[in-house]
């Protein structure tokens, strides 16, 4: 059974297809990008004097954990994630994964 990793990214509007692109080309199959609204705008013009957008681009992607450093390199660099106020990378842990082909299927009771 393969070992797998949700990346999950919020960045710009308007930035998310081409972090994917790079994602992509970095070994990701695919991913899900969605649209939402940030509500940290207030906070952040008060300590730290710039605007931020509300309005943001939500990135999924579903990859093996042997190919999630190269990947997460690629968007960070395709995003500018190191750059203060220009959106964030996590993953997380997935289980009981339904639906890809390549896994296992779960038993249903």
């Amino acid at each position: 059974m393969l070992d797998i990793k949700c990346i999950v990214a919020i960045v710009e509007r308007g930035k998310a297809d081409i972090v994917v692109k790079e994602a992509k080309n970095a070994g990701a199959a695919g991913a899900t990008i969605f649209y939402g609204r940030g509500t940290g705008q207030t906070e952040v013009r008060k300590f730290l004097k710039t605007h931020i957008e509300a309005s943001k681009e939500i990135i999924i992607i579903l990859t093996e954990v042997d190919k999630l450093k190269v990947i997460m390199k690629a968007m960070i660099k395709a995003g500018k994630l190191n750059d203060p106020g220009t959106g964030i990378i996590f993953t997380i842990s997935i289980s009981d994964l339904v639906g890809l082909h390549h896994r296992d299927q779960f038993e249903i009771e």
